[in-house]
């Protein structure tokens, strides 16, 4: 069969087609593809490469987390390892030598707070678990599709298992394709980068196994566009909705008319429903220094948001119909002094509060599993701070984990991974990110036959009928800078590091100064 593909400058990866002669053992004919420009000439050496692989192709897919203590002893070490990564705490060039002290005093002052945290919700993080359930589930879909040999692995970046674990594990199986996928469905340097980062640098020093004439990779960077996690979120906020409509419906008085108030009373369902999507935050320094996480974090809100109202006016849910359904998104975990993403999760309940709202629903939109963000600071702060505020109802939309529809999304962005053109560490790690405004049914994504490429911003008629086109939006992750594109150079990052380290320092000098901790980098109290 020919071989039809895309090469990216810097390295290849198997397509469709090569990934069916593969799995079908046949021999992989080239000739004549010169006189075709649909078919693309590649070296003998790769031609080699691939018909060696013919009846041996192995398909890995590595999953990349957080990580957190699996037990109270791990708590101090975990923290550690957390903030002695530099895209953590972000020190300049000339304080380098000081990261490990930095990160052992703070881990010291950190664990004792932390350890209560995790013991609120039973003694350890539960990230870990549900990690290794996505990975056995998206495996389990890839075998079913025809790809008997595929192996799925996960590395957490800051705990058991390392990333060099991981690594350890595709090299011992054989795997010479491979899949990488963090779990940030939104980019940031501070979660997907520096995973992305650290797996570059093992590449980068074991070229003799992690070569492209070993193993052929390819990266998907963020993924929060996609259809099938949209659904999957959306769905889960329908169910919460639902369920938050009927426990205040029934427990209206019947002799109080629909039209009339009851603020004095038990909260009441048609005042509305606000949903509030909150985000894990990160310094706005971050974002002066081109980080991509804010405006997909709004985009992903955006399409969410839709998303729900589509199911519910299908529907013909009442809440809907009343237009009693609110959206809202804020950004949680802020720390020490320094300017974080607005507005604060925090500052936003007591708005709604004020505001007159009874009944809330929070959704962790930039989470995929539960652990100490969803349980403890959502599930008991913000719960506390949400009552004692006079809100009446409050509910919190479960992580993803193991849902059906998002474990089968996976899955489909796995296999499409390979269909679409390489896109190598080197690149993954420094995006390149174009600019854009969304609002409601007005973008349309391009997704052309050369892969993750294109957006374009309409206000057609057919654009304001049709939504779906949102869900083919990809950031341009390869070369060819368009408009208003902006990217993370050295001189931002520097830039970047004397704020943040201004932030470290003003909260390490108070910690000492008035004896209360008020470092919570990461959700990690």
């Amino acid at each position: 069969s020919y071989v039809k593909s895309y090469i990216h400058p810097r390295k290849f990866i198997v397509n469709k087609l090569i990934v069916n002669s593969l799995n079908t053992k046949k021999k992989i004919n080239i000739d004549n593809c010169n006189n075709n420009p649909d078919l693309l000439t590649i070296s003998n050496n790769q031609m080699d490469i691939l018909n060696n692989r013919s009846d041996k192709m192995k398909l890995g897919v590595l999953l990349l987390n957080l990580g957190g203590p699996e037990t109270m002893k791990d708590v101090e070490g975990f923290l550690f390892n957390l903030f002695a990564d530099p895209d953590i705490i972000r020190l300049p060039t000339f304080l380098s030598p000081l990261q490990k002290p930095l990160a052992y005093f703070i881990a010291k002052r950190r664990a004792p707070k932390s350890s209560e945290a995790y013991r609120s919700i039973g003694g350890g993080s539960p990230i870990v678990k549900y990690t290794q359930q996505q990975a056995q589930l998206i495996e389990d879909k890839l075998i079913e599709k025809g790809f008997d040999n595929a192996k799925c692995y996960f590395a957490m970046r800051y705990w058991n298992p390392y990333t060099e674990e991981a690594l350890e594990k595709i090299k011992n199986d054989g795997i010479n394709t491979l899949v990488i996928v963090p779990l940030y469905p939104q980019y940031s340097i501070s979660t997907s980068g520096s995973s992305l980062k650290l797996l570059e640098e093992i590449f980068y020093k074991d070229k003799q196994t992690w070569s492209s004439d070993k193993v052929l990779h390819t990266v998907v960077p963020a993924w929060y566009y996609r259809r099938g996690y949209v659904i999957a979120m959306a769905q889960l906020v329908v169910k919460e909705v639902k369920r938050m409509f009927s426990e205040g419906s029934s427990s209206r008085p019947s002799n109080i008319p629909k039209s009339e108030s009851l603020r004095s009373g038990p909260a009441d369902i048609y005042e509305g429903i606000d949903v509030l999507f909150s985000a894990h935050g990160v310094p706005r320094s971050y974002i002066m220094a081109g980080d991509p996480y804010q405006l997909q974090i709004e985009e992903c809100f955006q399409l969410v948001s839709n998303e729900v109202i589509k199911i519910l006016q299908e529907e013909q849910h009442p809440i809907v119909m009343l237009n009693q359904l609110n959206f809202h998104l804020s950004y949680q975990s802020r720390v020490g002094p320094v300017e974080w993403l607005k507005p604060y999760t925090e500052e936003t309940i007591k708005t709604l509060a004020d505001d007159g709202v009874m009944n809330l629903i929070v959704v962790p939109v930039s989470f995929v599993s539960e652990h100490i963000e969803t349980l403890e600071e959502i599930d008991m702060e913000y719960r506390e701070l949400a009552e004692s505020s006079g809100i009446g109802r409050w509910r919190r939309v479960p992580a993803l984990n193991t849902d059906v529809t998002f474990i089968n999304d996976m899955t489909d962005m796995v296999l499409e991974a390979l269909e679409s053109p390489s896109l190598v560490l080197s690149d993954a790690v420094s995006p390149i990110v174009t600019s854009m405004t969304i609002s409601t049914n007005q973008l349309i994504g391009d997704f052309n036959s050369t892969g993750i490429n294109n957006f374009k911003d309409t206000n057609s008629n057919e654009s304001k009928q049709d939504n779906s086109g949102f869900y083919d939006n990809r950031m341009n992750w390869q070369n060819g800078i368009q408009q208003n594109d902006f990217t993370i150079t050295k001189m931002m990052e520097t830039l970047n590091g004397r704020f943040a380290m201004l932030g470290i320092v003003g909260t390490t000098l108070y910690e000492i100064i008035s004896g209360h901790p008020v470092v919570h980098i990461m959700g990690f109290r």
